[in-house]
């Protein structure tokens, strides 16, 4: 049978590019916006200006590009976003390439912001610079005209599917909880290449220097740089994620005390600025990203933390009266579910015993205990019957008539 002649594919638009020029691996340039079909300027009906990355064209062409037998696909990213609809469907069409059995990977050049960190989640292995950029957030749109009420609810609604669907793509990729995820959203979340690292949403961190390999003391008041012990200032120690030094990583007792062939001397950061600021950057760098993503963790687990409480105060809201909910929710004094319950048993109580002793009050009061179940005449005598006061009434009338 004839060999087959492997043609070179090489796609050029506007602003994105696709090629395989050796068979095996295929290229795409992805920079810009990400749009169902080509932006027309309402008022001239000409095409508006930019750099779009189009539905239809963008499917065609990565059609052509996996048909040429490529065993990976690398996808190099540069995008603000777009149309949440066309970004989701090219993340699943990734997806499914991804299945067939070919590697995809995601290198962000630039930034991969909005639909752009969509595509990237579907990749394999996302790698990432330092100053990379990326960004999640919840999905919007546009109104225009009039809506009553049910309208805008129903609109409510589409705009929570949509970022639902938005959750289960980051969620596969970083593995982090729903909850967690839909507030990263709520919050319009930016990070760095690095934090997206320590977040999951990326798998690599692409470094133009080695490791520096720091690890910490056992009291964490100072770190090792490569061997060498470094001083944290007073007060300061290191963060919870670096790694306590292993016996022979740093050993105090090993540090060489003349200088000779360039090793570092420094005890400290102050001094190690002086002799090398290279390296002094370099590692104040690596402790600083390490502190940020502890405080990033910590925010999080407060975040959680602080939703679980109002979930369980809602659970048994019913049961209280709005003013107690809402001091609990959010008041000076605000508190868990427990503790609401319990002030809450503390008010009937208190009122309890307001009642009783108001009540003693107003009997004390009244003069009621002075009242019996017969009552007397003003002397002390016992009442007149009927028939004494009949005759009294008689003897009355006959008075007023001059008769005895």
């Amino acid at each position: 049978m004839p060999n087959k002649t492997f043609i070179p594919i090489d796609i050029r638009r506007a602003c994105y590019a696709m090629t395989n020029a050796n068979g095996t691996e295929a290229e795409i340039s992805m920079y810009g916006d990400i749009v169902e079909s080509q932006p027309i300027n309402y008022w001239t009906g000409e095409p508006v200006e930019g750099d779009f990355i189009i539905q239809d064209e963008f499917l065609a062409d990565l059609n052509t590009i996996i048909s040429s037998g490529c065993k990976k696909l690398t996808l190099r990213m540069h995008s603000y976003g777009g149309d949440a609809g066309v970004s989701i469907l090219i993340h699943n069409r990734l997806r499914e390439i991804s299945a067939s059995g070919i590697q995809t990977v995601c290198i962000v050049d630039g930034v991969a912001m909005s639909g752009g960190s969509l595509i990237m989640c579907a990749c394999d292995n996302v790698r990432v610079n330092p100053s990379s950029l990326i960004m999640i957030h919840k999905a919007w749109s546009f109104l225009f005209g009039g809506y009553n009420a049910d309208e805008m609810r129903s609109k409510a609604k589409e705009s929570d599917a949509w970022d639902k669907a938005q959750v289960e793509i980051y969620k596969r990729k970083c593995g982090m909880s729903d909850a967690v995820i839909m507030h990263m959203m709520s919050e319009t979340a930016t990070m760095t290449g690095r934090e997206a690292f320590e977040k999951g949403f990326a798998d690599e961190i692409i470094e133009d220097a080695e490791p520096l390999n720091i690890a910490a003391s056992a009291d964490r008041t100072a770190i090792f740089v490569k061997g060498q012990k470094l001083h944290l200032a007073r007060g300061m120690t290191a963060p919870e994620n670096i790694p306590i030094a292993t016996p022979g990583q740093g050993d105090v007792n090993k540090i060489t005390t003349k200088n000779e062939g360039g090793i570092t001397m420094a005890k400290n950061l102050e001094e190690l600025r002086a002799e090398n600021p290279e390296l002094a950057s370099a590692v104040e760098a690596e402790v600083r990203a390490a502190a940020t993503s502890e405080n990033a963790a910590n925010e999080a687990n407060a975040a959680n933390t602080e939703r679980q409480r109002l979930a369980d105060i809602d659970e048994i809201a019913h049961l209280y009266d709005a003013e107690t909910v809402r001091e609990a929710k959010y008041g000076e004094n605000r508190c868990s579910a427990a503790d609401m319950a319990f002030r809450a048993a503390q008010k009937a109580a208190k009122n309890g015993t307001a009642f009783m002793a108001n009540a003693a009050s107003d009997f004390a009061e009244s003069g009621a205990a002075a009242v019996t179940a017969s009552p007397t005449t003003p002397s002390g005598d016992a009442p007149a019957t009927p028939e004494q006061k009949l005759a009294d009434a008689r003897t009355n009338v006959k008075t007023l008539l001059g008769k005895n």
